[in-house]
């Protein structure tokens, strides 16, 4: 790296973190707090909330942040198992040794399926789906209800500024944030419709109250996805150094038999009109959205950053370096170096060998890894090679042994294949056949479900989520093989997150230098969680740890790692604070019975106010987990979220506590 490149890195991570010596503001909600001697607003013992100093005096510097958890709910009472449950506090702390403690809520913008404000006067959908020619997209299983589509799956969000903003109907300042819309679980009639219907992506216009940091919905603008052919499967998404969002196109359809997939073909039809239009090359890839002035937005698509099962991107802070969740059985840890700062739409792809040893115990020592170089390439030129080519150009797959040599056995998704690469076509399998080329390359291709990635500036460490840690990462597992040098003893469904240091002046396999001073080198066991015999509610991991992290977001300012649950494991999923010095785990909230904690983003500071967004998806949706509690919770879910067809999209809010004087 030359030294005008260390210099711009520097720079950067001192721009990351020059706001963090304030002290964090969360949003006020509104609610009441304790007073002296009860009385006043109706005599229930509390008074509406006057907005505090957020600070003891201008002298203190804001020296930490405290989460204090909250127990979860139990059927002692039901209600709060089915629906969004805070009990949680903020512990402020000020190097004069004053505190604030706010006490948190959650706050929605809107249940989809909700009618909301489009800015023009009229009323739009909320996760309404669209075709490709805009049109919405009709539930006709029931001819007598017929609807349009909407999500029950809100997933990634951005929250962010544009210069020079102007909205009609914001009286604060203006912020947006985008929404996407993974899928919908079910149509009228039942019928399972997941991964059949193009994700909707939308930017949300907010109103931010400059005295309590509220944030309310003005407009809600559906992004045109016609240029990228719509989307498939979006799930975690992440903001850019450079604010724009970065989404994610999940479970790439396997090109070799997409003609054959029922899902595949009922995708096609929903967004072009008929089963066979649709590429399985064109899905699987990185869009990227960019917020306009308005309110309105764009989207750009990138075929260069590999096809793979996107989960979650993190840029690192030089603007160039992105390390990539990979949410599969038999995943890769995947790298992108960019060739130019703010500019996805060429670069190089990597993706890593381990070394022995890796473990999942937090005392054991680090694993080392290595770079392998996939390929460079445009994003211009995958997306022409994805227009023209099929799989059969690319490589020859079966899936029994053609005891022919030239062939190649993997695992791909737990399943064997024995493939063979056809001459010259090492780019187009590099960008359109990624997990099948790094195995051809000698990739740890081993890991189950590894979700969101987010970094941690201060201390140059990323972190990784493994939902589940199985399968192929156990020996002797579905899909193992001991050359990707991962070897797990025995199994952990409770899953588990990954630290990673960075560090730059590293070469890949090549021995070339790769381009990067954010590379990681290590990964070692940051937090796992604890399978357990089902308890009295049906877990089956320890409710009081995390079990199956799913979305993950770091707050510099904060020093916490923000961890959302996508869980088979536990009854009700939680999102967690874990502060990275003091290690303190703290359960922050509670997600409806069957749903899922998604759409997580930490905002150190956006005017002066800090935000921690968070969403979650399909309440309701039950599986063998919930059968102890199922009969008694379904009906308040049902109640609470259109009949399970809804769920939410918002943030967490913040109160001050005052003591509580006399009784």
């Amino acid at each position: 790296m030359s030294d005008s490149t260390k210099a711009q890195s520097g720079a950067s991570r001192r721009h990351a973190l020059k706001l963090l010596s304030a002290a964090p503001m969360l949003p006020l909600g509104g609610v009441a707090f304790l007073t002296a001697c009860g009385g006043g607003g109706g005599g229930n013992g509390f008074l509406p909330i006057v907005p505090p100093a957020p600070a003891p005096a201008p002298a203190a510097q804001f020296k930490s942040a405290e989460f204090t958890g909250m127990a979860a709910p139990t059927l002692a009472d039901p209600a709060a198992m089915a629906t969004t449950t805070v009990g949680s506090t903020l512990k402020i702390s000020f190097d004069n040794g004053s505190s604030t403690e706010y006490r948190l809520a959650y706050q929605p913008f809107f249940l989809t399926g909700d009618l909301v404000p489009d800015g023009k006067g009229g009323k739009v959908l909320a996760g309404g789906y669209y075709d490709i020619k805009n049109q919405p997209i009709l539930d006709k299983s029931v001819p007598v209800n017929t609807r349009q589509f909407y999500s029950d799956s809100p997933d990634g969000t951005s929250l962010l500024t544009v210069p020079n903003a102007k909205v009609d109907g914001v009286k604060g300042k203006p912020v947006f944030a985008v929404v996407q819309f993974e899928y919908t679980t079910r149509d009228l009639a039942g019928n399972s419709t997941y991964g059949t219907l193009p994700s909707p992506i939308a930017v949300l216009t907010l109103d931010q109250d400059q005295t309590t940091g509220k944030l309310s919905l003005v407009k809600y603008h559906n992004v045109d996805m016609s240029s990228a052919h719509g989307l498939w499967i979006t799930c975690g998404a992440s903001l850019s150094p450079w604010g724009t969002h970065l989404s994610s196109e999940e479970y790439e359809p396997d090109a070799v038999t997409a003609s054959t997939n029922g899902q595949f073909k009922a995708y096609s039809k929903n967004v072009f009109g008929d089963e066979t239009t649709a590429n399985p090359y064109h899905y699987g890839h990185l869009p990227e959205i960019t917020v306009n002035a308005d309110g309105t937005g764009s989207v750009k698509k990138h075929y260069c950053l590999g096809r793979i099962s996107h989960e979650l991107i993190q840029v690192m802070p030089d603007m160039r370096t992105a390390i990539m969740g990979d949410d599969y059985t038999n995943g890769g840890f995947f790298m992108f170096v960019a060739d130019k700062e703010k500019d996805l739409s060429a670069g190089t792809l990597y993706v890593a060998k381990y070394d022995a040893g890796y473990s999942i115990d937090p005392a054991a020592a680090a694993t080392k890894m290595s770079w392998i170089k996939l390929g460079h390439a445009t994003s211009a030129e995958i997306e022409a090679l994805a227009n023209t080519l099929k799989a059969s150009d690319i490589m020859d797959v079966v899936y029994t042994d053609p005891s022919d040599a030239s062939y190649t056995k993997m695992f791909c998704d737990g399943a064997a294949n024995w493939v063979r690469l056809k001459p010259g076509m090492e780019k187009a399998a590099a960008f359109l056949e990624t997990h099948r080329y790094a195995n051809l390359k000698g990739a740890s291709m081993a890991f189950t479900k590894m979700e969101g990635t987010t970094v941690n500036i201060k201390d140059k460490v990323a972190y990784s989520a493994l939902q589940n840690i199985q399968d192929s990462m156990v020996s002797g597992g579905k899909g193992w093989t001991a050359a990707t040098n991962i070897a797990l003893p025995k199994k952990l469904s409770a899953g588990g997150v990954m630290a990673h240091n960075l560090a730059g002046g590293q070469k890949d396999g090549d021995g070339a230098a790769i381009a990067s001073e954010w590379v990681p080198t290590q990964t070692r066991a940051l937090i796992v969680g604890e399978d357990i015999a089902s308890d009295t509610l049906g877990n089956t991991s320890n409710p009081d740890i995390i079990g199956n992290p799913d979305n993950l977001k770091f707050s510099e300012k904060m020093r916490t790692l923000f961890i959302g649950e996508d869980s088979s494991s536990h009854v009700n999923n939680f999102l967690w604070a874990y502060n990275v010095d003091t290690k303190k785990l703290s359960r922050i909230m509670s997600i409806p019975a069957g749903g899922e904690s998604t759409g997580l983003h930490a905002v150190d500071e956006i005017n002066g106010w800090t935000y921690i967004m968070s969403n979650f998806q399909h309440p309701g949706d039950w599986g063998g987990i919930h059968s102890k509690v199922q009969a008694t919770l379904d009906p308040y879910v049902r109640a609470n979220y259109k009949e399970r067809y809804a769920a939410a999209v918002g943030y967490l809010t913040a109160d001050p506590i005052q003591l509580k004087l006399s009784k």
